[in-house]
């Protein structure tokens, strides 16, 4: 697919205000829209995030979403161009890398640094790399609920046992 040199250049230019601008969850976010992302109500969006450099069209971002710092999330990749669609109050943790053709539940948790390489359903949280579901939650990561509340009402996933060899 070729790019119109123009338009890739303006994209690139929104992405790195974007990256450095104060205002996370509304001159950052603008910037992103006017790029192409379809962003939700109340989406939060931290410093140095890249959301798809060149098809940010492809990304979808839920109402009342977080971001977090250093996140980036790749839609497309040669003929995966699916794009990767974001859920509802899902909490991004810093560092974490979201790759193409990955839809992420409403509620869903991906913990810092992990990366997504598969869908991750609903209020699920997903930790490491790549990244595995690790606890069920009970209520969404979000700034209403107190880290308490969510903590208490986590349900860890049991990890399933390697076969033993005889």
């Amino acid at each position: 697919m070729k790019e119109n040199p123009f338009k890739g250049l303006v994209i690139r230019i929104l992405q790195t205000m974007a990256m450095i601008l104060p205002g996370g969850q509304n001159l950052r976010v603008l910037l992103h829209r006017a790029r192409g992302v379809h962003i939700g109500n109340n989406v939060w969006i931290s410093y140095n995030v890249v959301l798809e450099t060149q098809s940010p069209h492809l990304i979808s971002i839920g109402d009342d979403t977080f971001i977090g710092i250093g996140v980036i999330v790749i839609a497309h990749f040669k003929e995966l161009r699916s794009g990767v669609r974001i859920g509802k109050q899902v909490f991004i943790g810093p560092g974490a890398i979201i790759l193409p053709d990955v839809e992420i539940g409403d509620g869903a948790v991906i913990t810092a640094g992990s990366v997504v390489s598969s869908s991750v359903q609903a209020m699920t949280v997903v930790q490491g790399n790549p990244g595995v579901p690790v606890a069920i939650c009970g209520v969404p990561l979000w700034p209403a609920t107190p880290i308490k509340e969510f903590s208490r009402r986590l349900k860890p996933i049991p990890k399933s046992r390697p076969a033993q060899v005889k």
